[in-house]
């Protein structure tokens, strides 16, 4: 890939070593589920991906369900709390779409849990909300995939634990870049997606707690215990086991981009951009920041074309931008159509982050020097 880049949080680049091992799974096609030989061995892929995902989150491989990806497996997760005896729903003001929109289509009660100006959910809140009602399926995500913010977890499973609810986490973001445990974390459900591990697209999992039971949203034939139905995508899962033993492998190295980032931000922030929750403990990888008056998609096509691509920190259409959700939910208005994020990954080097911070510097001059000048025009 020419250029640089550093969109990692929208899809990492596919590992060389997962698209060796995909490839060999493709060479020997087989379905998973016939009793031949190369059924078998079909077979023995994904239930070797099934432990090596696992083991990324600490969790029993029975626990575990493969799907089509993060959106699937959201869903799956919040019907399965409902089903299993939760009335209302309670969602962090800056969930990914897929959660939040699950959770308006449930025809279940949902109520928004507020963030602070760092995009903290609010844990006073959060307890006064569970007091408020049956039992709760809450929805927190261990990172925010714009910001990178962590959220408190921990703290968030000792409030819906003692009130009897469910705590589900989409830890699709944090997964392989932050340690994630599914026991220290004390989630009932929890989502990963292959694609944002150096995987492939399309491939994700529901990792259920011990005690908590998962209901089908997909029905057909036995696939995966019975709890979603469909042949399985043997070489997607194949990639998706090899990815996280890769991610777990290099989650050290993952590190070492928070000084690489902070320099970038540095830069970035005294040359006048907004730092989106940099107070607060964030991934390693991710810099999401914003400027009033120059708009996310002109930032992204400026970028693009000095051979650096980002992603913006909303979403665009038809040439309108859509102001972030994240960056209004901390009460940043004025700032919500000027976000971007820069996320690194395995294949990110210092010299990409320095290439980012030069691009972004020089065109944001530029930019304002254009409006400096428009305004003497007009004056």
């Amino acid at each position: 890939m020419s250029g640089v880049y550093l969109d990692y949080n929208a899809s990492g680049l596919v590992r060389p070593e997962v698209q060796e091992a995909m490839a060999k799974a493709l060479a020997d096609n087989g379905n998973p589920s016939a009793v031949h030989a190369a059924g078998r061995r079909a077979r023995a892929r994904i239930e070797t991906a099934r432990a090596q995902v696992a083991d990324l989150v600490g969790a029993d491989p029975t626990a575990l369900i493969f799907s089509s990806g993060g959106t699937e497996s959201n869903a799956q997760a919040i019907v399965s709390a409902l089903k299993g005896g939760c009335e209302r729903l309670i969602v962090g003001a800056t969930e990914h779409p897929c959660v939040a929109e699950a959770a308006m289509t449930s025809g279940a009660p949902v109520e928004v849990l507020p963030v602070d100006a760092n995009g903290v959910v609010d844990l006073d809140v959060l307890e006064l909300l569970l007091a408020n009602g049956g039992p709760a399926v809450v929805a927190i995500h261990h990172a925010n995939n714009e910001s990178g913010v962590i959220q408190p977890i921990v703290e968030a499973a000792k409030l819906v634990r003692a009130a009897g609810g469910w705590l589900h986490v989409d830890a699709i973001q944090s997964a392989g870049k932050i340690p994630v445990d599914m026991r220290t974390l004390d989630a009932d459900s929890l989502t990963l997606s292959a694609h944002k591990l150096g995987g492939p697209q399309g491939v994700g999992a529901l990792v259920m707690k011990p005690g908590r039971e998962a209901v089908r949203i997909l029905h057909g034939a036995g696939q995966e215990r019975g709890m979603r139905a469909g042949t399985e995508n043997v070489p997607g899962l194949t990639g998706f086991g090899v990815s996280a033993v890769c991610a777990a492998r290099d989650l050290e190295e993952a590190m070492a981009h928070v000084g690489w980032r902070d320099a970038a931000e540095a830069r970035a922030k005294a040359a006048g951009a907004t730092i989106i929750g940099g107070a607060v403990p964030r991934l390693p990888n991710t810099l999401f920041m914003a400027v009033e008056g120059w708009d996310s998609p002109q930032q992204l096509i400026t970028l693009d074309l000095a051979g650096v691509m980002i992603s913006a920190g909303s979403a665009c259409s038809s040439g309108k931008t859509k102001p972030s959700k994240t960056i209004s939910a901390m009460g940043l208005h004025d700032l919500a159509t000027g976000g971007v994020r820069v996320s690194g990954g395995w294949g990110t080097t210092e010299q990409d982050w320095i290439r980012f911070a030069d691009a972004w510097v020089a065109a944001y001059q530029k930019h304002t020097a254009r409006v400096s000048e428009r305004a003497k025009e007009v004056a």
